[in-house]
Formats: structure tokens, sequence, C-alpha cells
């Protein structure tokens, strides 16, 4: 793997990183949607991660990552009794989102390092080739 390869895969993590973080947030936005049916309700979404394969090598060698799709989390949706409420239905019940507040954040935290430690990564590559073209100085 040439140097060049590391500025692709820290790429790729970088914008897979910043994907997930605009799905968390979308998630915290729409943490307190209500709805009238638990068709409707809104679901929290999860990116699915998958590795960037280069077959062109011998064997497959991974050169990133990806977000290949969205997942809608499987979190039972809440009902809550609001029969004054516009949207609720016919038994006085609304849905609320699935999104759990405390899980959004601490993914938050998790994506945000995994993105500060990639461009600590492309921070030190750099480093690394300017004190090599220094060496025969």
């Amino acid at each position: 793997m040439g140097i060049a390869n590391i500025y692709r895969i820290t790429g790729t993590a970088l914008n897979s990183h910043s994907k997930q973080l605009d799905l968390i947030a979308k998630n915290m936005a729409n943490s307190q949607v209500i709805s009238g049916s638990e068709a409707t309700a809104y679901r929290a979404l999860r990116p699915i991660f998958t590795p960037i394969l280069d077959a062109t090598m011998q064997g497959d060698e991974v050169m990133g990552v990806q977000v290949e799709a969205l997942g809608v989390s499987t979190a039972q949706i809440e009902k809550q009794r609001m029969p004054e409420h516009p949207l609720a239905d016919g038994n006085g019940y609304v849905y609320l989102a699935n999104v759990n507040m405390v899980e959004e954040m601490t993914n938050m935290i998790q994506a945000s390092r995994a993105y500060q430690s990639n461009v600590e990564v492309m921070n030190t590559s750099k480093d690394l080739m300017l004190r090599t073209l220094t060496l025969g100085q």
C-alpha cells in the first residue's frame, strides 16, 4: 500500500462518518415527531458501512469504507393516549418516534471521535511525508 492510499482510505472514512453524523442529527431533530399511526411514525435511521475493495491487487484489498445503505431501527414505537391531539387515531392514541436520545448522543460521540482520529491520521501522514523530504538536507 502506497502513502497516497492513506489519503484515499481516510478520505472515505471521513466521508462515511460525516454521513453518519448527518443521520444522527436527522434522528435527533425528528425525535419528538408525533404521528397518527404506527406505520407512519418516524423510525431512526442507521448507516450500513461496507468496505470498498480493490480487486486489481492480489486478493481483495480494503481501500476504504462507504455507507452502502440506510438501515431502519427496529425499536418499538411508543404510543401515548392523547385523545385531544389532532393526529390521534380512532382510539385516541398518537405514536412517537423510536429515537432514543441517549443512544443517539452515544453514537454522535463515537462518530465524532472516529472522524477526529481519521483527521489525525491524515495530519500525521502529512508530517511524515514532510520529514521524509527534509532528510537529505
